[in-house]
């Protein structure tokens, strides 16, 4: 019924809600210790069709050429690096949220794609990345023979 909890003035307290406020708490302080990118950058959304994968990823201001993308059976690596933004001459931040540095991805796709004709596109900040399903990879209809 309760989570870890402790005794006060004889009523048992559940300490969960508390302990997850902590948690949030650490866990906002130290990711503003860091300003290169988690492994879980850049979000991405993903999209399942029957005969493909739609991934759509944001890295706004990078250039096309620092963005490595390379697939394997089922997976997918998205992997690159973006530059800090140098404040003007005799600035300094006052607020710096956008990450930087080395980042990478990796995604397990549900089947495995044609590596030959996968298409990917870069515009305005917007990775967008259509990979095709193996023709072997398809579901077939097996027709059963009578006699």
């Amino acid at each position: 019924m309760f989570g870890p909890g402790i005794l006060r003035r004889g009523i048992m307290v559940d300490m969960f809600p508390e302990m997850m406020r902590f948690q949030k708490e650490m866990n906002r302080f130290f990711s503003g210790l860091t300003q290169e990118y988690d492994q879980h950058h850049p979000p991405v959304n993903v999209w399942i069709g029957d005969d493909d994968v739609l991934i759509r990823g944001e890295l706004p201001g990078m250039d096309s050429d620092k963005i490595e993308i390379t697939t394997k059976g089922d997976l997918l690596y998205i992997k690159g690096s973006r530059e800090p933004d140098p404040p003007g001459e005799g600035c300094r931040y006052h607020r710096q949220e956008r990450g930087y540095g080395r980042f990478s991805r990796t995604l397990q796709l549900p089947f495995n794609i044609d590596q030959e004709k996968v298409e990917a596109s870069y515009e305005k900040g917007i990775l967008q990345i259509l990979l095709p399903r193996a023709e072997e990879d398809k579901p077939r209809k097996v027709v059963i023979k009578s006699e």
